[in-house]
């Protein structure tokens, strides 16, 4: 995102921009890709709240949280473009709020890649992983990339879990 520090990310984050909402799409190459035609948009703040029940040394990515509301919602699919936009949202709304923090650094991207549009870019959130035990490595010769090593093993079932009042996540 372009001039974040300009920007009130937690008002976006509020924004529900007319959502939770369904789209039936009907093009047959997109319904091929994402497995149907019925489309979900989940709003921002769900992201966030997705995002914070990812607790300390586990992790996800935007994928699953996709695959999460999708059956949430009981739609095929998420909308891709809007929740990698509402995850860096997410991300730069808890960079902006003193305190309440939302660990963005959790979620990745597709493949365990780390995200260079969160704030600080990738290193800064290499260094969060690493504190919290992850392994990151570089890969890439022109176009480099850092990715966690072995993530899949580390992703955290969004689905089944519940939040205690104190926030405290439980199976």
């Amino acid at each position: 995102m372009a001039n974040e520090k300009q920007k009130d990310f937690n008002a976006m984050l509020r924004d529900s921009k007319d959502m939770p909402k369904y789209q039936i799409i009907t093009d047959p190459a997109s319904i091929a890709k994402y497995g149907g035609s019925r489309m979900y948009f989940a709003p921002p703040m769900d992201y966030d709240r997705a995002m914070r029940r990812v607790p300390f040394g586990k992790l996800t990515t935007v994928n699953e949280l996709r695959a999460h509301f999708a059956r949430q919602s009981g739609a095929d699919f998420t909308e891709p473009i809007t929740a990698g936009i509402f995850v860096s949202i997410a991300a730069w709304a808890s960079f902006q709020r003193d305190g309440d923090e939302t660990p963005y650094w959790r979620t990745l991207k597709a493949g365990g890649e780390l995200n260079p549009k969160y704030p600080g870019g990738a290193l800064a959130q290499k260094a969060r992983l690493e504190q919290e035990g992850h392994t990151v490595e570089q890969r890439g010769r022109k176009n480099l990339r850092w990715v966690v090593k072995d993530y899949e093993a580390a992703l955290f079932p969004l689905d089944g879990a519940d939040e205690d009042a104190d926030g405290t996540v439980t199976r």
